[in-house]
């Protein structure tokens, strides 16, 4: 019995650390194709009216910079704030699996949609890069009427590495330098919510690049761990096909709701990838995506 013990134990960490692989793998190369796409010049189709600021600056290095995509005669209008992923060491606010089925399908209902670029490893750590996300929210909200949005109807939104970002933020709104509150935050697919945890199991390399071997530093860059006091509701999105993935999630929604927060969690059979890209497109994920949307106030009920 202890050896089919240890049997099981085995195929359970080999089975981990092949979900981890798999999905960056699948990552990496639709990132690819996307880099192919974007370097091609082919534009996404934004709909009639919108008025498009690229890469307003929100610090002096030229990565810390924001695209920001109005709808027409937009006035008080909601903000949609997101933070592309790529492991913590690419990616890119203009990439087409990032915005353009969110753009297709948020401007036309109002929502200014504002796309950050941050710094990347090796020459930002990921809490360098969280305080790149606090000081581009900061500046959103500090020139929204600029650009005839309503500073306090914001709503976070990441992806991957980006919704690592977004969840480390939000888990401590005490230490965000911003002027005032955001409506909820949108974690998509993210596979780094117990930092400790994750190093703790078979992981994928590129996790040891971005939170290194000081335990230390995985306490400060996990969110399960900032978690203390009942913030802005969540709603945390993952991949099923990534066990490890929705497990985080699973843990995480529970540490939320124990310190008095509400989240809804999301699980979907949908690649890494997919739960990025389609987001926008008609159907059940968007829908309930909305219905968030809308109880929070981005929304008009």
């Amino acid at each position: 019995m202890k050896l089919i013990g240890a049997l099981i134990l085995a195929l359970g960490a080999l089975f981990i650390a092949f979900d981890s692989e798999a999905g960056v793998l699948r990552e990496r190369l639709a990132e690819r194709a996307e880099q192919r796409r974007a370097t091609s010049g082919t534009p996404a189709t934004l709909p009639a009216g919108t008025k498009v600021q690229r890469n307003v600056a929100y610090g002096d290095h030229a990565d810390q910079r924001m695209d920001i995509y109005s709808p027409a005669d937009a006035h008080e209008a909601p903000i949609l704030f997101l933070v592309h992923g790529g492991g913590w060491r690419r990616g890119d606010k203009a990439h087409g699996r990032v915005i353009d089925n969110k753009l297709a399908h948020w401007l036309p209902t109002g929502v200014i949609v504002v796309s950050i670029n941050y710094r990347m490893l090796p020459d930002a750590d990921v809490l360098t890069q969280r305080d790149d996300v606090v000081a581009a929210l900061a500046a959103v909200q500090a020139r929204a009427h600029e650009w005839g949005g309503d500073a306090s109807r914001v709503v976070l939104m990441g992806h991957s590495a980006g919704a690592h970002l977004v969840a480390l933020v939000a888990a401590a709104p005490r230490d965000a330098r911003v002027s005032r509150p955001w409506l909820g935050s949108v974690l998509l697919d993210s596979g780094a919510l117990d930092v400790e945890r994750l190093m703790g199991e078979r992981h994928h390399s590129l996790f040891d690049e971005a939170f290194g071997k000081d335990p230390a530093f995985w306490a400060a860059a996990s969110p399960v761990r900032q978690l203390s006091a009942p913030g802005a509701p969540w709603l945390a999105v993952c991949s099923s096909q990534r066990k490890q993935a929705c497990d985080q999630v699973k843990a995480f929604a529970q540490r939320v709701r124990e310190t008095g927060g509400r989240i809804e969690e999301l699980p979907l059979a949908k690649s890494h990838g997919a739960i990025n890209e389609e987001l926008g497109l008609p159907g059940a994920y968007t829908a309930r995506v909305d219905n968030f949307l809308r109880e929070v106030g981005l929304l008009a009920r």
